[in-house]
C-alpha cells in the first residue's frame, strides 16, 4: 500500500512538472513569435524613417543590419528567460568565459571597427563598382560585419570589413577607365597601314571617348610579332561590353584589311656534313 501512494506521490509530481514544463515552452513560443514579428515591426519602421530622411544606402544597410543583431540577441535572452532559465545565472557564466568569447569574436569585432571606418571615410558606398582582393563588382551592402559585392558574373561575394578597411580598394564608380588591346602582326607588316585599319576600326565604336583620343602604338618587339597597342577610354559602365566589341571588331578588320597575326613558330637550321 505504502509503495502505491509514494508511486501515486512521484507520478503527481512528474504531472505537475510536465505541466509546468509545457507552459514553459508555449510561454516561450509566444515570446519568440512575438518578438520575431516586433524585429520585423521595429526594422520597417526604422527603414522607413531613413527612407523618408534620404539616409546614404551604406549607412541605411549597416543600421539595419546593427539593429537586426542588436534586437535578435535581445529576444533570445528573452526566450531564454521565458523557459525559466535564470538570466542572471546566464550572465554570470558569459562572463565567466568572457574571455574566451572575447578571443573567438575579435575577428568579428574588428570587422565591426572596420565597417565604421568605411561609413566614416567613405571609400566606397552602396552601388559603386570596385576592385578588392583580386575581384571585382557593384557593392550591394555594407553590414555590420561584411560588405556584400556583386561580382561581374553575378555571384555574390561578402568580404569582411576588416579586410577592406585595412586592403587596398579600387573604387572605378566616376571615373572613365581604360582599355588597352596588345594585338601581335607578323614582322614585316606595314605599321602606318596597321594604324590606318586600327583607327578606322575605333572610329566606328561609339562608345570610345575622345579625350584622352584613343591611341595605336608599337608595344614592342616579341620573338615571333610585333606588338601593337591599342589604347582608349571608355566610361565604367562600358568597360566590359566595350573590350569584348573591339576584340571582334580587331580580328574582323584585321582579317578583312589583309593584316596577318602573328603566331609562334621556330625555325630549324641545319648543319652540313
Amino acid at each position: 500500500m505504502e509503495q502505491w501512494l509514494n508511486l501515486e506521490k512521484i507520478l503527481e509530481r512528474l504531472s505537475g512538472e510536465g505541466i509546468s514544463l509545457g507552459l514553459s515552452i508555449l510561454q516561450a513560443l509566444l515570446v519568440l513569435a512575438v518578438g520575431r514579428f516586433a524585429i520585423g515591426f521595429i526594422r520597417k519602421i526604422v527603414k522607413k524613417v531613413m527612407d523618408k530622411r534620404d539616409i546614404d544606402p551604406s549607412v541605411r544597410s549597416f543600421v539595419l543590419s546593427l539593429v537586426n543583431i542588436t534586437l535578435t540577441v535581445m529576444l533570445i535572452i528573452a526566450v531564454i528567460g521565458a523557459l525559466g532559465i535564470q538570466t542572471t545565472s546566464l550572465a554570470a557564466l558569459v562572463a565567466s568565459v568572457g574571455v574566451a568569447v572575447g578571443m573567438a569574436l575579435s575577428g568579428n569585432l574588428s570587422n565591426f571597427a572596420g565597417g565604421l571606418i568605411v561609413l566614416l571615410f567613405r571609400p566606397y558606398r552602396v552601388g559603386d563598382y570596385i576592385e578588392v582582393l583580386g575581384k571585382e563588382g557593384t557593392v550591394r551592402e555594407i553590414q555590420i560585419f561584411h560588405t556584400v559585392l556583386v561580382l561581374t558574373d553575378s555571384r555574390v561575394l561578402y568580404i569582411p570589413n576588416g579586410q577592406l578597411s585595412n586592403g587596398a580598394v579600387t573604387n572605378y564608380t566616376g571615373i572613365n577607365r581604360r582599355i588597352d588591346w596588345i594585338v601581335g602582326v607578323e614582322y614585316g607588316t606595314d605599321f602606318k597601314k596597321v594604324e590606318e585599319v586600327t583607327k578606322k576600326i575605333l572610329a566606328t565604336e561609339q562608345r570610345l571617348l575622345q579625350t584622352p583620343l584613343p591611341q595605336v602604338r608599337i608595344n614592342g618587339m616579341g620573338d615571333s610579332s610585333v606588338n601593337v597597342l591599342v589604347r582608349a577610354w571608355v566610361k565604367q559602365k562600358d568597360y566590359l561590353e566595350v573590350s569584348y566589341d573591339m576584340n571582334r571588331a580587331l580580328y574582323e578588320g584585321y582579317n578583312e584589311a589583309g593584316i596577318s597575326f602573328a603566331f609562334p613558330s621556330l625555325t630549324l637550321y641545319q648543319a652540313k656534313g
